[in-house]
């Protein structure tokens, strides 16, 4: 186990859960992950639930506001990046090509956020730290631990985060046929972007948060005896890891990661 005290700008800082069913999710993630809930008041009739692992911040949940599912917004984990200022990466997503969702804004005394879009249509959070650095866990079953973008013209995709985050792109170059991109932030691989060839028609681009799973066979047979779905049952990337990619039962979309290291390491 890792404990976090604090991220690095351009890292993944937080995770959040929409949701049209919060005490169903509650109730799914907890028997999957061992997700503590802790509900926090956010008005008269809603509230703000923080998943806990150890005692320590892992992710986040809350249900779909009626202007959301107005929208037809489904169900989704929504991805927060650090930065040293929200203000200052809402303007300059804008001047790079993105759309600025929601300005920047304080969260109480956490923090202050602004919700942005990349130029090919997918949605992350950034967030400019106060009392809350976000997440303060790792390294153990039911964390963060990476992150890919679904979409449909990944080079114009990384051209935006780099100029924005200061972001390495990198083709992978053990396996280059098949034109998977790296995230590297800093000195750490923390992402990455698949070819748009696989991509189903009509799936609007997204973030895929990816979760640790020592056993991703097991967690994706609990996923489903809890009512999850399968997009993708595990799988073996030769030398990497074994994962696999679910729905939960309200629908929101996230992955399993085990990790495989390569033999004589």
């Amino acid at each position: 186990m890792s404990q976090i005290d604090s991220h690095p700008p351009g890292s993944f800082c937080w995770i959040e859960l929409g949701t049209t069913d919060q005490s169903a999710a509650k109730a799914f993630y907890q028997s999957l992950f061992g997700w503590t809930p802790a509900d926090m008041p956010m008005g008269p009739n809603d509230f703000y639930t923080i998943f806990k692992l150890d005692g320590r911040d892992a992710a986040a949940a809350y249900t779909l506001r009626p202007e959301q599912r107005a929208q037809n917004l489904p169900p989704h984990w929504t991805l927060y990046i650090m930065v040293a200022s929200a203000d200052d990466a809402a303007q300059r997503a804008a001047e790079v090509g993105g759309t600025v969702i929601v300005a920047a804004c304080d969260v109480f005394d956490a923090g202050r956020m602004a919700v942005l879009q990349d130029p090919t249509g997918a949605v992350f959070t950034v967030w400019e730290p106060k009392k809350s650095q976000g997440t303060g866990i790792a390294h153990v079953d039911g964390t963060l631990c990476w992150a890919d973008l679904s979409t449909p013209d990944p080079q114009r995709a990384g051209k935006f985060y780099s100029d924005l985050f200061g972001w390495q792109i990198m083709s992978d170059d053990e396996d280059p046929e098949h034109n998977y991109l790296h995230i590297k932030n800093g000195e750490h691989f923390i992402g990455g972007i698949p070819p748009a060839s696989p991509r189903q028609p009509g799936t609007p681009p997204h973030w895929l948060p990816y979760f640790n799973a020592s056993n991703c066979d097991a967690v994706a047979d609990k996923a489903k005896a809890l009512g999850a779905k399968t997009y993708l049952p595990p799988m073996t990337m030769e030398n990497v890891g074994r994962f696999a990619v679910l729905a939960d039962p309200q629908g929101a979309v996230f992955a399993l990661f085990q990790h495989m290291p390569r033999p004589g390491k």
